[in-house]
């Protein structure tokens, strides 16, 4: 197929990561500013070309958190959504001044049912407020990008004067969001190949899309949109967002680099940052990755069948399409256990990219070794645990020191515990509706939290009666929410442990807010 923007020479996808900005719209996904620093860093690390940092105008969090990022990051092009508003523009454009490469994204909605409904704009309307914002946002940045909402349920030829207002106002990157996860691939390829036909200034703009995964077909249908000229993919990681989420950043990117041969397209994604990526959303978010999800599930390289075990030791391809390093995991699932030693436990480390000061591993190793005294074999997702419960908990206000309960069908269930804060020891007993509820109970007596849990999970990390059980947990207080997490191979430790890291964020949130005299008041310490 060619066309008045074919070019044999633009084969290059830009990668526009909407993680901290449409993935965390998702509901439970919520993040503080020092959370979203981490994510961008390593989707900086990652080689994502643009990051949309998230909505200046919706909060003050998000534009604290826009403007941190666009003084931080030296690399990528940092994105802020606004409305095609003028006030939105200036909120956006404030946040984006420190940043080296700065883009703003604006948005207004093309199909009817949106400009009817939300926007009650007529289509005249809409395209003015479009072009005005558009040139508005060009006083700020060289670089804008106008987003058609609902573009997929819009008649087609309002669209592209839609887009052709927005290009001939300013806009670089018109991007055609299936908003709703509505179309399917062969519609979508064709909306991107008939607006690069009659959109007459098209040539002088990147089409970008973004899809949601309403029907399952977020990524399906951003491949076909590649093929059929589009050269920006808006996604996410692990394709967390609203709804059904978004397309997957790391599926589109194996895509092409898998089947080379039938998309000839690059990204400047450095795969072998996706699995640890991966993680660390998945670890802030709380949201956790379904084992059979594709590239980053804990399934995704394992193999149980006999046939296929048999077939993957005489010839790797035989059931496997592409290699577990390309993506940041080590080929082989090492087991250690009780007569490891330290040498091989920090190379495992490094194996799974963990690079840490000798004094952590001797603290992680001591860890491993209770571990590996309590059950048999000690896995990969053990390991990896260990040492993010280690980071996560490294600046924590209260550290866990002593647990006890007993409960029974005749017994009032009792939890004692000691916390420390700093050198400070904070012993409390409290009974509950369970040895879980006690402990939290005491847990409140020791740090003064007063809160709510509204969310408790649990999950064995491998598999045997002696697993590890990972518990997340959501609690909130005065209006803020927070995810805890700990793990253990006694459910109980791992509760105490995910209730008192999650109220050790709410805690260390609300002292930043109300500085340290007001936080020692309330709290009693």
């Amino acid at each position: 197929m060619t066309s008045k923007n074919s070019n044999p020479k633009q084969q290059r996808i830009l990668i526009f990561d909407t993680t901290l900005r449409d993935g965390e719209q998702a509901p439970g996904a919520s993040l503080n500013t020092d959370e979203k620093m981490k994510v961008a860093f390593q989707l900086e690390k990652l080689g994502v070309d643009i990051i949309e940092a998230g909505f200046p105008a919706a909060s003050p969090g998000d534009f604290e958190a826009v403007e941190k990022i666009a003084k931080s990051l030296k690399k990528t092009t940092i994105a802020g959504l606004c409305r095609a508003m003028r006030k939105d523009i200036d909120v956006c454009a404030k946040a984006l001044k420190p940043a080296k490469q700065k883009r703003i994204h604006i948005f207004m909605s093309s199909s009817d049912i949106h400009l009817k409904y939300i926007f009650r704009k007529t289509k005249e309307e809409a395209i003015a407020a479009v072009i005005d914002a558009v040139k508005y946002a060009r006083k700020f940045s060289d670089d804008v990008e106008f987003s058609a909402q609902d573009a997929s349920r819009s008649d087609l030829n309002y669209l592209c004067q839609m887009l052709e207002a927005a290009i001939h106002s300013g806009a670089k990157t018109v991007n055609v969001p299936d908003t709703v996860g509505y179309t399917t691939p062969d519609e979508y390829g064709h909306m991107i190949s008939t607006i690069r036909n009659k959109v007459p200034n098209i040539e002088k703009a990147v089409i970008s899309v973004h899809c949601h995964n309403d029907l399952g077909l977020g990524v399906a249908n951003s491949v076909a949109a590649i093929q059929n000229g589009a050269r920006q993919v808006e996604c996410t990681i692990n394709g967390i967002g609203e709804r059904a989420g978004n397309a997957s950043l790391e599926e589109i990117v194996m895509v092409l680099k898998t089947r080379s041969d039938k998309y000839p397209f690059t990204t400047n994604i450095n795969t072998k940052e996706l699995y640890k990526t991966s993680r660390l959303v998945s670890t802030l978010t709380g949201f956790l990755i379904q084992p059979n999800k594709a590239i980053v599930g804990s399934n995704a390289f394992s193999h149980e069948s006999g046939i296929h075990q048999d077939g993957i030791l005489k010839y790797r391809q035989t059931y496997e399409i592409m290699t577990p390093q390309e993506i940041g995991v080590p080929e082989s699932r090492l087991v250690l256990g009780k007569h490891s030693g330290r040498h091989a436990f920090s190379k495992r480390l490094e194996d799974l990219g963990y690079r840490l000061p000798a004094d952590v591993i001797d603290t992680l190793f001591a860890k491993f070794k209770d571990l590996a005294d309590k059950k048999k074999n000690v896995y990969d997702e053990d390991i990896e645990a260990l040492t993010e419960e280690k980071i996560a908990n490294a600046s924590e206000l209260f550290h866990l020191s002593y647990l006890h309960t007993s409960a029974g069908n005749t017994t009032v269930p009792t939890a004692t515990l000691k916390v420390k804060k700093g050198d400070q020891e904070i012993q409390e007993a409290a009974t509950g509706d369970g040895p879980v509820d006690a402990v939290f109970n005491a847990i409140d007596r020791a740090t003064g939290f007063k809160g709510k849990l509204v969310n408790y999970t649990l999950k064995a990390l491998t598999q045997g009666r002696d697993a590890q059980g990972e518990v997340t947990v959501i609690v909130t207080t005065h209006g803020d929410e927070a995810h805890g997490r700990g793990v253990s191979t006694d459910i109980i430790e791992a509760s105490a442990k995910a209730y008192l890291n999650g109220v050790n964020k709410l805690l260390l949130n609300h002292k930043r807010k109300s500085g340290q005299d007001a936080f020692n008041a309330y709290h009693g310490v």
